[in-house]
């Protein structure tokens, strides 16, 4: 069987960019002043690990829940204004996927039911047969555990299956996980070092599609 599993925020959709200005919004809203930096360190972590790393940074000076409000705020209005962005080729990719018997899930460290919202906002939900979000695994990228439990939920065998991402986090909880990794980078820029680990890499998503076709041309 051919699967492919997603990530989600800077591999589907142009949100990471969203949340700078959403976190630099709430930073100043609670006193911290603009926080949109601390994007870089969050990049592929869950609900759990981000709050630890907003710890390390800023201590007891801070109130992270008003800060979860004040982001969810900046959010929702951005994205009823604007709606969601999506990345250029992924409804490309993914009507070929599906018209070429690929079976694909969403591995997501966001929560699965903001995912779900993007997915249903974008009308891309009907694409993918499984979604685990962030919540549904007790350990957070770059442990592989969010990617054999979508492996799991769609019946592949990681070893025979890709996984698209674009955060270090990420592409290391495929890599741990057994899965070809395919990088198309966001904020985060790799090294050669790093590239060792991947699969491939593609500049944007319609990149991505014809890799797929070539490797389909070859059987």
């Amino acid at each position: 069987m051919k699967a492919v599993i997603f990530d989600m925020d800077g591999l589907m959709f142009d949100t990471e960019r969203v949340f700078v200005d959403a976190w630099n919004y709430a930073g100043e809203k609670i006193g911290i002043g603009k926080a949109g930096y601390m994007i870089m360190r969050s990049l592929g972590l869950n609900n759990d690990m981000v709050r630890k790393v907003w710890h390390d940074e800023f201590g007891d000076d801070y109130d992270h829940d008003a800060l979860d409000r004040y982001t969810e705020e900046y959010l929702e209005n951005y994205y009823a204004k604007n709606g969601v962005p999506v990345k250029k080729g992924l409804y490309n990719l993914l009507e070929y996927l599906d018209a070429h018997g690929y079976k694909t899930a969403v591995a997501s460290s966001t929560k699965t039911a903001d995912v779900m919202k993007r997915l249903q906002s974008t009308g891309v939900e009907k694409y993918f047969s499984a979604v685990i979000g962030g919540d549904k695994v007790k350990k957070s990228k770059p442990e592989p555990d969010i990617y054999l439990a979508a492996c799991e939920a769609i019946g592949a065998s990681p070893t025979k299956a890709y996984a698209l991402e674009d955060s270090r986090n990420g592409l290391l909880a495929a890599h741990n996980a057994g899965l070809k990794p395919i990088m198309v980078p966001d904020l985060w820029q790799s090294d050669e070092e790093f590239d060792k680990i991947l699969y491939a890499k593609a500049v944007d998503l319609d990149e991505v599609k014809t890799l797929f076709e070539k490797m389909d041309l070859k059987g």
